[in-house]
């Protein structure tokens, strides 16, 4: 994904495209769905819980859910005012997405902003699976689009900020998959996720230093991630990951200082004296293939801009010098300069 090393997810399950439920477990199926319909809200409570279940147990159960008419029914209980049943509506569809043809259901089914409205005021265990049903939406090109264009990503940022352990996991996968989009990348970072993902960085006992950089990573392709990520004081903290972190951890820091220093002489001096040079030949040397190449590209504009420093310094001289020589430097004396 852009070259950027993602944070983990379990991967999605391929779709059948018929059910091989009985008759018996579609009669049940539609049952359930007649009480979200014409039910008590306690029938409603139960029928989305077994739902919810039901579309966890296996794949055959989700086909025959999304079949029966499900995906509209559980679309409308996400503005519900009981968060029990909020709760119970965005987790089956969560588990219902797995399947790859239900992902495209769902959205057509105008999913995304109840989604979004669990994420921002549903139960915290709610807004846990609507950030992770987002992941899983999103992992359709251009679901990314519709899922930034109606305002996920503020309320994913903040839950990455406030939530659970859990809560800010499910949040970083998101933002990370949506942030593959170059548009919404602008919008994570007006949202403030740079402040947040520093203060991730800052917590090595939090468990979030790894998707932290990845989302660093990708953000700072973008001009105002690339801007805002120099601006949080971030050169510190990235020369000390490709010092002492992990393996993945320095290819991902090392990505985002070559995008920081890619013309901005102020970062290439302080990379400098912040002694990252024997850390950066260490991951040419012994890193993944790609923290050897991030390294790379980084030492090599470290060295050009030195060159030009040396260039700038001896240039003043040479007036003077051709004035005694009364001859020009030679094509070799320009080289070495």
């Amino acid at each position: 994904m852009n070259g950027v090393e993602s944070p983990k997810r379990p991967g999605s399950s391929p779709n059948k495209s018929t059910s091989a439920c009985t008759p018996a477990e579609h009669s049940t199926i539609e049952n359930l769905l007649r009480k979200l319909t014409s039910g008590s809200p306690e029938d409603r409570l139960s029928a989305t819980g077994e739902i919810r279940l039901l579309a966890k147990r296996n794949a055959d159960n989700r086909v025959a859910i999304a079949e029966a008419g499900a995906i509209p029914l559980l679309v409308d209980l996400l503005s519900t005012p009981d968060s029990r049943i909020q709760e119970h509506a965005v987790t089956a569809l969560l588990n219902l997405s797995i399947c790859e043809d239900n992902k495209r259901s769902i959205v057509t089914s105008g999913a995304v902003p109840g989604i979004v409205h669990v994420l921002k005021k549903g139960s915290m265990e709610a807004r846990e699976n609507a950030a992770a049903a987002l992941f899983s939406l999103s992992v359709i090109d251009e679901n990314k689009v519709i899922i930034g264009t109606f305002g996920a990503i503020p309320p994913l940022v903040t839950l990455l900020s406030d939530g659970t352990q859990r809560g800010k996991k499910d949040a970083a996968t998101a933002l990370f998959n949506l942030c593959i989009y170059q548009g919404n990348k602008g919008k994570a970072v007006r949202a403030g996720v740079v402040v947040t993902l520093m203060g991730l960085l800052m917590e090595p006992q939090g468990g979030m230093i790894d998707e932290a950089l990845a989302i660093l990573a990708i953000l700072s392709s973008h001009p105002e991630g690339k801007t805002t990520i120099g601006a949080a004081g971030a050169v510190p903290v990235l020369v000390n990951v490709i010092t002492n972190g992990s393996p993945r951890n320095k290819e991902n820091a090392a990505a985002v200082l070559v995008h920081l220093c890619s013309g901005d002489q102020h970062h290439l001096v302080d990379v400098q004296e912040l002694g990252i040079m024997g850390p950066l030949v260490d991951l040419v040397q012994n890193g993944t293939e790609r923290g050897r190449r991030k390294a790379t590209q980084l030492l090599e504009r470290i060295n050009r801009y030195a060159e030009q420093q040396k260039q700038a310094q001896t240039e003043p001289e040479a007036p003077i010098h051709n004035q005694l020589s009364q001859s020009p430097p030679s094509s070799t004396d320009v080289l070495e300069c």
